[in-house]
């Protein structure tokens, strides 16, 4: 037998689909007592399962929050095995559920599935993570239910909320203590000079003082990046004492190139990233890096969201602090 249908209960009771339809959403004020029992028995008798889709979007509040993260091409299909988005996601999930909504993720490299994607589902906010200021945008002028960007880069727009890390802070961080350890030329490791990337390089180079650090400019994908690791690893060797990489997974990626070619960290060469998740305590050595609070980044998403739901006051950029956390592949040098 194939699966009831609320035509199958309206049938059988000789009831409208409406007034079926009605009981089960919970819209009872205009459907007597007697009808919304005979309903529910026969509900009860013929194994219907209601679609939880259906009773959401009947409701004036989907009680849905939904997460959009930019499928872009560097992730090569494990973006969300990613460090910074898993841990995002992670904590994403208990603030949305501890506030009493429901957590749906997208992926996607385009504002207008974002579009399509919220309105199908009711949605009552977005979190976006990931996308470009023309993006932000478009969907300002597409939608109207209130959205918060992780780490956005546009100028304010009403009823968003940009939800930033102290970038610069986090780099001069690191470059403080690079040079109080010993540490006097830094070869940085990014795929762009742009946005949070720029201003972690800068701040790195504005704490080194009289220290010295350059750009190095790595390919997008991992194999080009290997590669491009084994040209110029003779190179990075005889110039520099320690890398920093703009994102713990470069930093990993590297530590364990150099270790696969006999390097030991940081005995023979210094390594540090930035983010501070939990992938950095599962290497060897535990990787010295730049945390940001994912915890507190994700309350303060639920919160600028329900007061934006709520029609109450919110900053358009909110910035969270940084903190080093020392580990174990940062080397003291004389």
């Amino acid at each position: 037998m194939g699966r009831i249908r609320i035509k199958d209960i309206a049938e059988e009771l000789g009831l409208s689909t409406a007034t079926v339809s009605n009981v089960i959403h919970g819209k009872t004020s205009k459907v007597s007592r007697e009808t919304v029992k005979r309903v529910q028995e026969l509900i009860e008798k013929r194994g219907y399962i209601p679609s939880m889709a259906g009773i959401l979007l009947a409701r004036n509040n989907s009680r849905i929050i939904g997460v959009v993260i930019n499928r872009h091409t560097k992730y090569e299909g494990s973006l969300l095995s990613d460090n910074f988005i898993s841990s995002s996601l992670n904590e994403l999930s208990v603030q949305i559920e501890k506030a009493g909504y429901f957590m749906m993720i997208k992926t996607s490299d385009s504002y207008e599935e974002i579009v399509k994607f919220a309105s199908m589902w009711n949605m009552e906010g977005l979190i976006i993570i990931g996308f470009c200021e023309s993006d932000y945008k478009n969907l300002r002028e597409s939608m109207h239910i209130p959205f918060v960007v992780y780490d956005g880069y546009f100028e304010s727009y009403d009823n968003i909320c940009n939800l930033i890390i102290d970038n610069f802070g986090g780099g001069f961080k690191m470059g403080e203590y690079l040079y109080k350890m010993g540490h006097r030329k830094i070869v940085c490791l990014s795929d762009n000079y742009i946005c949070m990337d720029k201003e972690r390089i800068d701040g790195l180079m504005a704490g080194l003082k009289n220290g010295s650090a350059k750009l190095v400019k790595i390919p997008l994908h991992r194999t080009e990046r290997l590669r491009f690791y084994e040209e110029n690893f003779k190179e990075i060797m005889e110039k520099y004492t320690a890398a920093f990489a703009v994102s713990d997974e470069y930093a990993i990626e590297f530590m364990h190139f150099l270790q696969k070619k006999q390097i030991n960290i940081p005995e023979d060469f210094s390594i540090a990233g930035f983010d501070g998740g939990i992938l950095g305590e599962k290497v060897y050595p535990e990787l010295t890096s730049i945390k940001q609070d994912m915890r507190e980044r994700a309350e303060m998403a639920i919160e600028a969201l329900t007061a934006l739901k709520e029609g109450r006051e919110v900053k358009n950029e909110q910035k969270l602090m940084v903190e080093l956390i020392e580990r174990d592949s940062v080397k003291r040098i004389e």
